[in-house]
This record gives structure tokens, C-alpha cells and sequence, in this order.
């Protein structure tokens, strides 16, 4: 194992005082972390330990939404009485992902910050830009069966893991952050995560040292909300495809739509033609298809993961059906 120094931090502010360089590392639950620096992807010189930070609570905000503390565990947030009342899409989502005892550490900040789950950038032997920027990407002509459709680059063809993040692009959250100067910053849900392009090495728009304090939640959207996950298996694995709906019907019309996708993309996918296509249209199969045609029509598969686009394009429908009964 590679040495490495440790602080523990007893405030937002000391913990992005601690940051001594860019190869320093947060560390929470640790639950992606550690996997990574036990392989020696990760291999930071220092660790800030934020795990007994005063970030671990749920509250309403003045206009209405939920501020969540970048602390609080995925079980605590998929569990809070508010969440499930008004967003139960998030809770949804958080208890199809990983198992119960991961979810009793992993943190809500970390969520949003865990690496792919590429075969190739877990695998030290093989070229992965992602892991070691310039070696190549072995998925493309390799096995890719997990990769992504949409939004992919010829350096990378990864995709983002995590449930959670898919609810909340389509919740338009704000994940609010604190920099080493002091400063503050909002950041809108669909600016956080980037696309590969030609730095794929790069998962996010945070600055070195910068740390995510909380997430913000809009007051509860109108409509139906629903979260569905398509997997190899029934628990304890990442999304094929998955879908993140919010949809609100008015005088026999589709009045509002968001919807976000995971399993398909290097970050949470939200494109707003597909829900432009819906909104003031009357639910039923034309439309439907249109909504999937504007999702896909730019899909590229990679020879093993060809089976996503027509899944996804079942997937989407399925959900829309349910979403305006």
C-alpha cells in the first residue's frame, strides 16, 4: 500500500483548509474510496476524513424543498418520512442500489462522486484513459456490454453507477459546494457530472479541494413519480438501463415531464427533447414512440451493448404508460 497522511476535519471550513494538494482525497463511507485505493487507482497523498462532520440532516427549506447534508447515509435519506411522502422517485431509487449494509455508510455527497464500474478501468492490465489518461480505452472492440449509448467519446465509453444521481437530475437538484477560498457555489443538477470528451479522467466540475455540503431539492413536483431499474439481476447490480419519471397529466394532456436516465451514459442522461416531445401531447403509443426516438436517435452501441438502445426504448415506454394511466 502506498503511504499516505491523514487529517480528520471538525468543520467544512478545516476540511478544505487540509487540502494540501490536488492529489488530497475527502473520504466519507469510504465505500467507493477504499475498493479504488486498495487496487491503487486511487492513490492519494492525503485523506481528509469528513465523517464526523455536522452535514448528516434532512430539512425543509423556506420555498419548500429539502436541504440534505452531504453526511447523511443513503438508508437515513431513502427511509425520511419527507422524502418518501414528497419524492418518493429518490427513495425508489436509493433502495435499488447496492445492498442495505452499503447503503447504511455510503453517504449522500459520495454518491454523486463514485467512479465507473468499467470492467477495463478496475482492471490495472489493460488501457483505460479514464484510470491513466493517453493508454487508450480497452472497452471499445473489448467487452462493452455494460457501457454507454449516448454521450460517449473515443476515449471513453464508461457509464455513471449510481441510482441516486438518476432521481436527482430528474428532481433538478443544486448541489451546493464549499470552496477552499471560502466561497460557496450552486451548481445545477445537469452541470455537475460531464461527458467524457477528450478528458474522461475527469467524472466532474468540482475544483480540487472544493466540498460538496448539501444537496438541495425544489419543492415536490406535480404528477406521478416512479423509478425503474433493468438489471441483470434482481438486487446488488448496476443498471442495464434505468428511468427516473416525473410526469403530471392535466384535461387529458401531459402538462410536465422530467425524465432521466441511467445505464446509458457517462454522467445521469437528461435530454430535453424527449420531454419537449411530450408536453402538451395526449399519452398513448405515437407519442411514446416519438419521446423514444428523440432519447435515442443520436445512440451509438459498441457491438455488446447494441441490446441497450432497443431496451431502452421498451424501457421508456413502459414507464410512460404507467406514469399517465
Amino acid at each position: 500500500m502506498k503511504r499516505f497522511d491523514y487529517a480528520r476535519a471538525d468543520s467544512p471550513e478545516a476540511a478544505v483548509a487540509a487540502v494540501t494538494d490536488a492529489n488530497t482525497r475527502f473520504i466519507a463511507g469510504g465505500t467507493n474510496l477504499l475498493d479504488l485505493m486498495k487496487l491503487q487507482i486511487e492513490t492519494p497523498d492525503k485523506l481528509v476524513d469528513i465523517s464526523r462532520l455536522d452535514l448528516a440532516t434532512i430539512e425543509e427549506t423556506p420555498e419548500g424543498g429539502l436541504s440534505i447534508g452531504a453526511m447523511v447515509p443513503n438508508s437515513d435519506l431513502a427511509a425520511d418520512t419527507l422524502v418518501r411522502e414528497r419524492y418518493p422517485v429518490l427513495s425508489r431509487a436509493l433502495l435499488a442500489g447496492a445492498s442495505g449494509q452499503l447503503r447504511n455508510k455510503a453517504s449522500t455527497g459520495g454518491n454523486l462522486l463514485q467512479r465507473t464500474r468499467c470492467y477495463y478501468f478496475y482492471d490495472t492490465a489493460t488501457g483505460c484513459n479514464k484510470r491513466e489518461p493517453g493508454s487508450g480505452c480497452s472497452a471499445i472492440g473489448g467487452h462493452n456490454r455494460i457501457m454507454a449509448i449516448l454521450g460517449a467519446s473515443e476515449q471513453c465509453i464508461a457509464t455513471h453507477p449510481s441510482d441516486m444521481a438518476v432521481a436527482m437530475a430528474a428532481l433538478d437538484a443544486v448541489v451546493v459546494t464549499l470552496k477552499p477560498d471560502g466561497d460557496r457555489r450552486r451548481i445545477a443538477f445537469g452541470d455537475f457530472h460531464r461527458l467524457p470528451g477528450d478528458t474522461p479522467q475527469i467524472d466532474t466540475i468540482l475544483e480540487p479541494g472544493e466540498l460538496i455540503t448539501h444537496v438541495e431539492l425544489p419543492p415536490a413536483p406535480k404528477g406521478r413519480q416512479l423509478y425503474r431499474k433493468v438489471r441483470d439481476r434482481a438486487s446488488y447490480a448496476f443498471a442495464l438501463v434505468s428511468v427516473a419519471g416525473v410526469v403530471s397529466v392535466e384535461d387529458g394532456r401531459i402538462a410536465s415531464a422530467a425524465l432521466a436516465f441511467g445505464g446509458l451514459a457517462h454522467k445521469p442522461w437528461r435530454d430535453p427533447a424527449v420531454e419537449a416531445v411530450l408536453i402538451g401531447q395526449a399519452p398513448g403509443a405515437a407519442v411514446f414512440a416519438a419521446a423514444a426516438d428523440a432519447l435515442l436517435k443520436d445512440a451509438r452501441g459498441q457491438g455488446s451493448n447494441d441490446f441497450k438502445i432497443p431496451l431502452a426504448r421498451r424501457t421508456l415506454i413502459a414507464c410512460l404508460k404507467e406514469l399517465t394511466a
